[in-house]
């Protein structure tokens, strides 16, 4: 029997130790002798320390965490080459405990031995339900309708009349899992469904109702409801700007669920400020979390969610029974599933690092 250690992140306890999260699937490993599970506490918050909230999305993994794990799962923190400044000997592997790999070095992964893998369905229906929920709310605005409650103001009730779906126009940016998601919930809504997205099949398009363009431009002209659901890379980083609203339907709306640094966010704030848009539902941000005071806090035509919208109770558990699969697999010398840098696994140094855990397959 070899042992194995897989800690998980420390952003998922609270100021008091227990888990923010309630299903991680840690039940998984029961009856596992060679594997202990832990956390790095380094990552959490500490009672009465305001501060943590305002660094939660730039914490990171260091090299000391690196170095007493042979796994560790990770929830927000970055893992910058400077993680492996030791080395990696006994890590082998990292798990992205949901789609987006951003903020994983993969380069530094790979160099070091380390293969990274993620769960890149789980939260595909749960982020385009997020996705269909704005479209909904940003077209019935019961959230404008809810203050005029609150506020005993019935006699405004004529300033926030809502539109219906049935004819409006829908356009995705990214035909991916969670855009095509999109698509198949709308249907019945009698929506014209379009999409910009270059790798995207015709046919396939096709199939699920949806009308390709040749360009970004084309979708923003004609689109009702312009919804992001790219990935974040080299290539979409801060690609979403004043042009692109400019060239949006002064009635139409923008919602983000993707990454909110595929945005200029503040250009996209002028264009509220200014009417180019109607409006906005946002559950994503260039630069995270937002202030109270942040303008976009400021807009009644703007839904705002913290980056959480998607994360359901459901989502959560599917995803992390992935991540405890995955780092079984590790345990017994298998190498995970959703590999995400895949020249990892004809390394040597990897194959030496997995063939360590072969004997586990027996325990």
């Amino acid at each position: 029997m070899t042992p194995f250690t897989v800690n998980y992140t420390g952003d998922y306890l609270d100021e008091h130790g227990n888990l923010t999260v309630p299903e991680i699937a840690l039940d998984l490993y029961a009856g596992k002798p060679f594997l202990a599970q832990g956390f790095l506490t380094e990552q959490s918050p500490r009672p009465g320390d305001a501060a943590y909230w305002d660094q939660l999305y730039s914490l990171e993994v260091t090299p000391e965490q690196v170095a007493r794990s042979e796994a560790i799962v990770i929830f927000r923190p970055w893992v910058r080459a400077s993680a492996f400044a030791r080395g990696a000997g006994r890590l082998t592997v990292i798990g992205r405990a949901g789609t987006g790999i951003d903020k994983l070095d993969l380069a530094a992964c790979t160099e070091n031995d380390v293969a990274v893998f993620n769960a890149p369905d789980t939260l595909t229906h749960a982020t385009a339900s997020s996705a269909f929920l704005f479209i909904l709310a940003l077209a019935k605005r019961p959230t404008e309708q809810e203050r005029l409650v609150h506020r005993s103001r019935w006699d405004l009730q004529p300033r926030t009349m809502g539109v219906d779906l049935p004819g409006k126009v829908l356009g995705i940016v990214g035909l991916g899992a969670s855009g095509r998601e999109l698509a198949r919930l709308m249907r019945p809504w009698d929506m014209e469904i379009i999409a910009y997205s270059p790798r995207a099949s015709a046919d396939d398009a096709k199939a699920l109702g949806v009308r390709l363009v040749p360009s970004l431009d084309e979708l923003l002209e004609h689109s009702d409801f312009v919804s992001l659901h790219n990935r974040l890379d080299a290539s979409t980083r801060g690609t979403i700007g004043a042009e692109h609203f400019a060239r949006m339907k002064r009635s139409a709306y923008f919602i983000n669920v993707a990454r909110g640094e595929i945005v200029r966010e503040p250009e996209l704030i002028e264009a509220l400020r200014d009417g180019v848009i109607a409006g906005a539902g946002l559950d994503v941000f260039e630069h995270e979390p937002i202030p109270a005071n942040h303008p976009l806090t400021a807009f009644e035509n703007v839904i705002l969610t913290p980056h959480w919208l998607p994360s359901t109770r459901d989502a959560a558990r599917l995803t992390m029974v992935n991540m405890s699969n995955g780092i079984l697999r590790v345990a017994q010398g298998l190498a995970p599933e959703n590999v995400v840098n895949p020249k990892v696994l004809d390394r040597p140094g990897f194959k030496a690092k997995l063939a360590r855990f072969a004997t586990n397959r027996s325990s």
